[in-house]
């Protein structure tokens, strides 16, 4: 079921479209298996550990923003790398909360991989449409670039059917730097995964918070920086991205929204005497 979270004004309703399964090896990169393995979780037996796929809808002045899709229905090998659809898919979660597609105001990727745009588009009588038919979509250029022509090593994630539908249609906005969805909700570029990757960062009655897309795929990259997935495909951009971006959560104290934490993906960094990181895990609290 979705929870809901306040921060600030802001309503933020953490969406599940499932579980998403990877090889971890891969997920930590060079780093030994021996100092991965205690953080991994428990793997299958195809070495796969499970990632969370954590979308976020947020009304913010009077918006509706969704914020990354998933791996969405449309047949493949990526839905196949994620759970059944009975244990829970964006769409089922929208209607949970009483959301119908057509009332998205905005759609926003953090970056166009298979696993965070998926819902973007779905199949009605054999042609691919935009899901959220109402919706601007927004990314940023340099990922758009990258994804209408990937390379021998990104193609097998830029799926074209997940996004170029929204340019036929008229619903897709591309932007180059940081840019103000309302007041409270901006699109920030943190390259590093991808050159074109994005992190949406919310700020509100005093308080902040980040949705941080692939900058980690497991709390414990944002603790120990130096872990950077193996698909990250600027691995120094990405590491200086990432102590960035958790250096500002500290000094803020802002609220860490991670698409791939297990569900809710909700936590907070802190540092400790020895300046270590820290990364703790926040329940949802719709009351505050």
């Amino acid at each position: 079921m979705p929870a809901m979270h306040r921060l600030g004004d802001l309503e933020l309703n953490i969406l599940s479209d499932g579980d998403f399964y990877i090889d971890a090896g891969t997920t930590f990169g060079i780093v030994p298996r021996v100092m991965w393995e205690p953080y991994a979780g428990p793997l299958d037996s195809r070495y796969r550990l499970t990632l969370g796929l954590n979308c976020l809808l947020v009304r913010s002045q009077g918006r509706l923003i969704l914020i990354e899709t998933g791996v969405g229905d449309k047949p493949g090998g990526w839905r196949r790398q994620s759970s059944p659809v009975s244990q829970g898919t964006l769409m089922h979660d929208l209607a949970a909360i009483g959301v119908r597609p057509e009332e998205v105001d905005v759609v926003l990727n953090t970056h166009l991989h298979a696993d965070q745009c998926g819902w973007n588009t779905r199949i009605v009588n054999g042609e691919t449409v935009p899901a959220f038919p109402n919706a601007e979509y927004i990314f940023v250029r340099d990922e758009w670039e990258a994804a209408i022509a990937p390379n021998e090593r990104t193609r097998a994630t830029y799926l074209a059917e997940n996004f170029l539908p929204l340019r036929e249609h008229g619903v897709l906005k591309l932007v180059d730097k940081e840019t103000h969805i309302t007041d409270e909700v901006t699109l920030v570029p943190t390259p590093g995964h991808s050159a074109g990757h994005a992190s949406v960062f919310f700020s509100s009655a005093g308080e902040s918070g980040v949705y941080i897309g692939d900058v980690a795929q497991k709390p414990v990259q944002l603790e120990r920086t130096a872990w950077i997935a193996a698909f990250d495909i600027m691995p120094l951009v990405s590491m200086e991205t990432k102590r960035a971006l958790v250096e500002q959560a500290i000094e803020q104290r802002s609220l860490i929204i991670a698409v791939h934490a297990p569900f809710p993906g909700l936590g907070m960094m802190s540092r400790s005497e020895r300046g270590q990181r820290h990364w703790s895990a926040v329940e949802p609290d719709a009351s505050r």
